[in-house]
């Protein structure tokens, strides 16, 4: 992480978003995929074209969130939220998931290089700048999110 969640476990403050977006996806690979599609539709129609390097960065950043939120964070009959926010320069991706108990690493471990997983944290800890946990807010399970300063359009 390139921040550390505060001591308290609570998340920074939330500005006032300029744009939003938030959804449930079903906790699969096909949720993740079609939460990475939105995305990028979404980052499109907020000025941010498909090949542009932002759109990029943030639907990547997405995927690689989403695809952990399936793998280490399924509750089997629960779903994932995505919450994709724009306030003063900065893009935040949340995923939040149900299960509390399995966290990711602060410091995401090199992997094999011959290894076919494992990449996503350090993807997001490259791309993003900054990222980090924080406990769910109205139920059990955790949020993992990734901030990203952009230009305006």
């Amino acid at each position: 992480m390139k921040s550390a969640t505060p001591p308290n476990g609570h998340m920074p403050q939330r500005t006032a978003s300029e744009r939003e977006f938030t959804m449930r996806f079903t906790s699969t690979p096909r949720g993740a995929r079609l939460a990475r599609r939105l995305v990028s539709h979404r980052l499109d129609d907020w000025g941010h074209p498909y090949t542009t390097p932002v759109n990029e960065t943030l639907t990547l950043i997405t995927a690689e969130l989403t695809a952990n939120a399936v793998r280490h964070g399924h509750v089997p009959g629960r779903d994932f939220h995505l919450r994709l926010a724009l306030a003063e320069g900065i893009v935040r991706i949340e995923v939040t998931d149900t299960l509390a108990e399995k966290q990711p690493p602060a410091d995401p471990p090199a992997t094999d290089s011959l290894s076919e997983s494992g990449r996503g944290l350090l993807l997001v800890t490259a791309l993003a700048d900054n990222w980090g946990v924080s406990p769910r807010r109205a139920a059990p399970g955790k949020t993992v999110w990734a901030e990203c300063a952009m230009e305006a359009p």
